[in-house]
Formats: structure tokens, C-alpha cells, sequence
């Protein structure tokens, strides 16, 4: 038995894998540095495989120009990593939240590797990020990415001008959004902390011989992890309908 592609199913199986892989390359949890590249290169190409069905009616013929074919590839990686990009924005949200929390408790000096960023982060706000990834996955949340990724190709045509004016408005709108959730999801812990501190600067003014140093680091922990205990689960319940809504606007 012989199995054969003809040159337009190739032509069409390499532009929907640029996006898909794309995609997968920038997406959080999957395209994060820690997770190994023949893991993200076998999820893309089934999801090129899985895809390619749906959306091989949306691209037109080969063109005659290699110039033209180069452009259509280029424009296919751009779609797929916004898209990635856009999802790894919404992160950004809880990564607020959570270094705005860590100062807030005084272990903003607690820090190590965090796998969703590749870089050091407050210890709080690596946890905070695992959890919201693990929630997403669990609830099954990620199917929004996948379904914005088929709805690309009704949003953005293959073969169209790309628009980059709504690109960078877009992504300025999910930045500004992520900024704003992250500082309400933290904002019990700011008032603690205010409220914290300025009770500390009266006490020292009226007790000067007392170690208030010494007295403040603890209390400032144990109450920051008692009322992070608290609201856990309403704050990622929150984030979770943050990210859903967020990603509403790119389904049909």
C-alpha cells in the first residue's frame, strides 16, 4: 500500500503546522523553557494533524512566487505566536498578584526558579502561577486556546494583511488587564499590609524600647499565610473567569 500527498497538502500541512507550532512555542505550560522541545514539537504536530482537516479549505492555491509563499509562512507565525503570546499575557495577571502578595507577607526576599517564566520570582507567586496553570488544565480552560486557534482562521484569513494596529492595541488592552486584575487579587493583602505597618509605627512610637523588627517579621508571615488561606480559592476562582472572558473575544 502507498500513500501519497499531493503538493498542495504539503503546502497547506507546513503553513497550518508554522502556526500551530507557533502557538505552542509561545503558549504558558507547554512553551515554557523547562519542558522539553520534542515534547512541544510532537504536541504541535498532532495538533497540525488534528487541525489541518478543519481549516485545509481556508488556504487557497500554492502560489507561483516563492516570495509569496515565504510571506504566507511568515504570516502564519506571527497569527500563531499572538496567539501564544496572548495566552502567556493572561499569566501575567497572577504573577502580579503574587509578587504583590510576597511583599505585602515580607517574603519578597523568598525567591526561586520559576518554571513559568524562566527566571527568578517570589516564591508566592511561583505557587500562585503552578496552581492557576494546574486549575486551567484541570477545568479545562486550555480547549479556549484551541478554539480561539480554529477561530483564527475566520478572524485572520490566511493570505490577508495582518493587522498589527489591532495587534499591538490588543495586546496593550491584555497587558493593562493583567496589571489591573493582579493588583485586585492582591488587594486584601495590601490593606493587611498598610494596616500592618502603620499599627507597627504607632507601637514604636509609643513603646521606642520595644523590638518591633523583630516582633513585626513573624506576625507579618504567619497573618500573611493565614489570609492567603483564606482567599485562595476565591482568588483563583476569580482568575479563572478572568482568563475566560479574556479569551471570549477570539471565539466566533
Amino acid at each position: 500500500m502507498t500513500i501519497t500527498f499531493s503538493v498542495q497538502s504539503a503546502f497547506v500541512f507546513i503553513l497550518v503546522f508554522a502556526r500551530m507550532g507557533a502557538m505552542v512555542m509561545a503558549m504558558p505550560a507547554l512553551g515554557d523553557g523547562h519542558v522539553p522541545a520534542r515534547i512541544r514539537l510532537i504536541f504541535a504536530l498532532v495538533l497540525t494533524f488534528v487541525m489541518m482537516p478543519v481549516v485545509r479549505d481556508a488556504y487557497g492555491t500554492i502560489p507561483t512566487a516563492f516570495g509569496s509563499v515565504l510571506i504566507a509562512m511568515l504570516s502564519e507565525l506571527v497569527i500563531g505566536a499572538f496567539l501564544g503570546l496572548l495566552a502567556r499575557m493572561l499569566t501575567g495577571a497572577i504573577q502580579v498578584a503574587g509578587t504583590a502578595i510576597a511583599f505585602q507577607s515580607g517574603l519578597a526576599f523568598a525567591q526561586n526558579v520559576d518554571p513559568t517564566q524562566g527566571t527568578q520570582g517570589a516564591i508566592i507567586g511561583t505557587f500562585l502561577a503552578l496552581l492557576a496553570t494546574t486549575l486551567i488544565f484541570s477545568l479545562d480552560l486550555h480547549f479556549l486556546l484551541l478554539a480561539a486557534v480554529r477561530d483564527s482562521y475566520d478572524l485572520f484569513e490566511p493570505g490577508g494583511v495582518l493587522p498589527f494596529g489591532d495587534f499591538a492595541e490588543m495586546a496593550v488592552h491584555i497587558v493593562s488587564g493583567a496589571f489591573r486584575v493582579g493588583l485586585q487579587l492582591a488587594a486584601p493583602f495590601l490593606v493587611f499590609g498598610l494596616v500592618f505597618y502603620m499599627g507597627l509605627g504607632v507601637l514604636s512610637r509609643l513603646m521606642p524600647q520595644l523590638q518591633v523588627f523583630f516582633l513585626a517579621m513573624p506576625a507579618n508571615i504567619l497573618f500573611g499565610f493565614l489570609l492567603l488561606a483564606m482567599l485562595l480559592s476565591s482568588m483563583m476562582l476569580w482568575y479563572l473567569d478572568y482568563f475566560e472572558q479574556s479569551m471570549m473575544p477570539f471565539l466566533k
